[in-house]
């Protein structure tokens, strides 16, 4: 199995486990965002099946490489199967913050909706789904599955990378990160994108 129970990547393995349940289970899953889902948040709705964002409020991104780590939950995989290479670059590497019509471009949400429209539109949706027979919704999200879901050596790879990526983070870098955080208190999380970047 993924998770050994000897090692200090354990909760990050757990993780990833639980995003793969997640994305295997034989139900359809939505994720509703609305607000901030970076880093886990944006993996936990990677895996959902599908993603349904708030124009006016949600706000995506992957800033695990500005902070000297990798999105190590599956954001790597899964990132890259949606929007393609170039994109899953821009994101990961990138770790600027996202809003939902540019996920929507680039193929990270289904559809950015209005604010006031979306917690009805998704409610709708489910409902419609929910009325399909379930053999039916589980074998075609199974069969989906084989060209849309990577595969647990992947994520184990990518685990695999993280330790060696975090030996070799830079110590001023995280010093002028963590000088910026005390800097700007709270603030500095709401254009976290922008403020990884250089000063």
């Amino acid at each position: 199995p993924l998770v050994s129970g000897t090692n200090p990547w354990e909760g990050l393995e757990r993780f990833a486990v639980a995003a793969d349940r997640i994305a295997r289970a034989p139900v359809l899953s939505i994720a509703c965002i609305r607000g901030r889902a970076r880093g886990g948040g944006s993996e936990i709705a990677l895996a959902c099946d599908l993603r349904f964002a708030s124009r006016e409020r949600a706000v995506l991104g992957q800033p695990e490489v500005p902070f000297g780590l990798l999105p190590a939950g599956g954001a790597i995989e899964r990132l890259s199967f949606l929007v393609g290479r170039a994109r899953a670059l821009e994101i990961v590497i990138g770790g600027e913050d996202f809003d939902a019509d540019t996920a929507e471009a680039y193929g990270w949400i289904n559809r950015a909706i209005p604010d006031a429209d979306l917690d009805g539109f998704v409610a709708s949706f489910a409902r419609r789904v929910a009325s399909f027979d379930r053999p039916a919704i589980a074998a075609a999200k199974s069969l989906i599955n084989r060209t849309g879901v990577p595969a647990m050596g992947d994520l184990r790879g990518t685990l695999g990378a993280l330790p060696g990526v975090v030996a070799g983070a830079s110590p001023e870098r995280r010093q002028r990160i963590r000088e910026r955080v005390v800097a700007m208190g709270p603030a500095f999380e709401l254009e976290l994108g922008r403020n990884l970047g250089p000063d």
